[in-house]
């Protein structure tokens, strides 16, 4: 079975609907070794995907740079010139509360900086990183974004955002090709109204945090422990950057019981994680979802999640579906639904 590719209007360019997420092979999950890392872009490659997705800060350029090195190769890992696209991001090297870090000379600088790591004169897409939300208002920055595309110095621009609300303002900008966003079971308000609109408007929707920090794996339990530097124990409650980032921002515990739930529904006749990537992007207005991996073992099979549903696997995906409503409006709604 065959890896799906999309291709939203305003991005123009298709991407595999299973991304590869690549913030495990830079920082914030514990240990990764240059070995490990590649391991996992290779067996990305092989399975199919296309699209992978970094960003500046991860590991402070880290990941850029074994991404940049993987495109290089990428021809004798496939076999063929492979039709890759590569994401960054981009602001979170200033501070992240304070929007008047937000100058052309900073972005201007850290788009430079990506395309050294990344090794290429124009970058596929760069996303505004989960930015204070002051900055989607101002006009400013996307105008040097918009300067930035002219010059070819980056192909599209997109956003990383944190809530519905501000991926709704950034919908209104006529230039804005792309929304990465928070979204599986433990995250539905963006079906609300987000990726609705963005359908609408050709808008790529990626889903980041797909699989929950690896809640949605199903493999964790109340005695599941996560080294000192990996951001599931550091910062769980938003203690270093957005809760929402971590476990989709759920309570751990609570995220436990509701896993347990959507397990039952499934009753083994799909592992969790498969049956997680493939509702999410059974999802119209979904493009691509971008689980990261640290192994080349999974990295696989998560890459498996992109073909297109069998007849009988969509029976399971239509259960699934009812389970995943329920748990979330039992136990999820109240605490996740008014807050991002």
């Amino acid at each position: 079975m065959s890896m799906q590719y999309r291709t939203p209007s305003r991005l123009g360019r298709p991407l595999s609907a299973i991304g590869q997420g690549c913030w495990q092979i830079g920082a914030d999950w514990g240990d990764v070794s240059d070995e490990s890392a590649n391991a996992v872009l290779d067996a990305a490659l092989e399975a199919g995907v296309t699209f992978f997705d970094t960003a500046d800060v991860y590991g402070d350029g880290r990941s850029e740079r074994l991404v940049g090195v993987m495109s290089e190769r990428a021809a004798a890992v496939t076999g063929a010139a492979a039709p890759l696209f590569v994401a960054t991001k981009a602001s979170r090297r200033a501070d992240p509360f304070a929007p008047e870090s937000f100058t052309e000379e900073n972005l201007r600088s850290w788009v430079e900086r990506s395309r050294q790591n990344l090794a290429t004169d124009t970058l596929d897409l760069v996303q505004l990183h989960c930015p204070p939300p002051a900055i989607y208002r101002e006009n400013r920055v996307f105008d040097v974004l918009d300067a930035l595309a002219d010059e070819k110095k980056i192909a599209a621009w997109g956003v990383s955002v944190e809530t519905c609300e501000e991926a709704l303002i950034s919908l209104e900008r006529e230039h804005l090709a792309s929304i990465q966003i928070v979204l599986n079971p433990f995250r539905l308000k963006p079906f609300d109204k987000v990726v609705p609109l963005a359908r609408e408007k050709g808008v790529a929707i990626i889903a980041r945090v797909p699989l929950a920090s690896g809640l949605l794996t199903g493999k964790f339990s109340a005695s599941t422990t996560f080294a000192a530097n990996d951001h599931r124990s550091f910062n769980r409650h938003g203690e270093a950057f957005d809760q929402g980032e971590t476990f989709a921002g759920v309570d751990y515990e609570t995220g436990l019981q509701a896993v347990a739930r959507l397990e039952q529904a499934l009753d083994g006749a799909m592992a969790l994680p498969e049956a997680t990537l493939r509702w999410i992007l059974d999802q119209d207005g979904v493009t691509s979802a971008i689980p990261g991996a640290s192994s080349a073992t999974q990295a696989q099979r998560n890459a498996a999640a992109g073909s297109e549903p069998t007849a009988e696997q969509r029976q399971v995906l239509d259960r699934f579906d009812t389970a995943i409503r329920e748990t979330y409006d039992a136990l999820l709604r109240e605490s996740i639904h008014p807050r991002w």
